[in-house]
């Protein structure tokens, strides 16, 4: 519940912030850029931008780039599958709620067979088994039910997001049964480390790619906004394509096409 106070609390500094003055009107092609930006709040988005940065420099990527060079290779793809394994209970949930019974089966096989075969998710056995993994969360079960994305947020830890994904954050965290496994001081070692091991995990995968934006592009926020907005858009859509239906077995569909 901390986790979920924090998010609502940067919410609320962000709803309270300044906002962007729109162009006048007497500046169609202002107003247009504008309404595409989509970034009421890009003032204090900036703002937060540099004081995630700042963090990040000081704090996130030395640690990132240190577990890079401590933890051998094949550590770090054991422990990457195990949280991988971890969140899935909260996939499975999503793919229910999109309505996606294929991926939902291809969800509960992996969580199946890597916690068991996997030896707790440690081998993603159930990816060579043909069950790849993908992506869900519940802000792309907001836009599978029509809800809109609102504007543009920049929140620190968090990084870029909208108003759709900062409740699916929420959701996400109340929907994940480790949540609510108990204050004993185990668990709350076991949530610490978990939570610290994927900011770490994800940190670790992404610094390239963080490093070229931010010595290549010219603003690198806008670009920020733009990438986040892109993937955004490419993992929804993936999920909208996955049209496949689950056909019973006793139904004979026929030779492959």
């Amino acid at each position: 519940m901390r986790a979920c106070r924090l998010t609502l609390l940067m919410a609320g500094l962000v709803l309270l912030a300044g906002c962007a003055t729109p162009p006048p009107a007497s500046d169609p092609e202002g107003v247009a850029d504008y309404r595409q930006t989509n970034d009421p709040l890009e003032p204090t988005n900036r703002v937060l931008y540099a004081v995630n940065d700042g963090i990040d420099a000081a704090i996130i990527r030395p640690l990132a780039v240190g577990y890079t060079y401590a933890v051998p290779e094949v550590l770090r793809t054991h422990i990457h599958n195990i949280l991988d394994n971890l969140n899935n209970p909260v996939i499975l949930a999503n793919d229910m709620m999109e309505g996606k019974p294929r991926r939902a089966g291809d969800t509960m096989m992996r969580l199946l067979i890597n916690t068991t075969l996997g030896l707790g998710g440690i081998f993603d056995v159930a990816d060579s088994m043909g069950y790849t993994a993908h992506d869900a969360d519940f802000g792309i079960t907001l836009a599978m039910w029509g809800v809109p994305d609102g504007p543009f947020l920049f929140l620190p830890v968090f990084g870029p997001s909208s108003p759709r994904d900062l409740t699916g954050y929420g959701t996400d965290f109340a929907i994940d049964p480790f949540t609510w496994t108990g204050t004993t001081t185990p668990w709350l070692l076991f949530d610490y480390s978990r939570y610290g091991m994927t900011v770490i995990d994800i940190r670790a995968s992404l610094i390239p790619d963080l490093d070229k934006v931010k010595e290549q592009a010219l603003d690198p926020y806008a670009t920020f906004r733009s990438l986040y907005r892109q993937h955004r858009k490419a993992q929804i859509e993936q999920v909208e394509h996955d049209t496949r239906a689950t056909v019973p077995l006793w139904y004979d569909h026929g030779p492959a096409q």
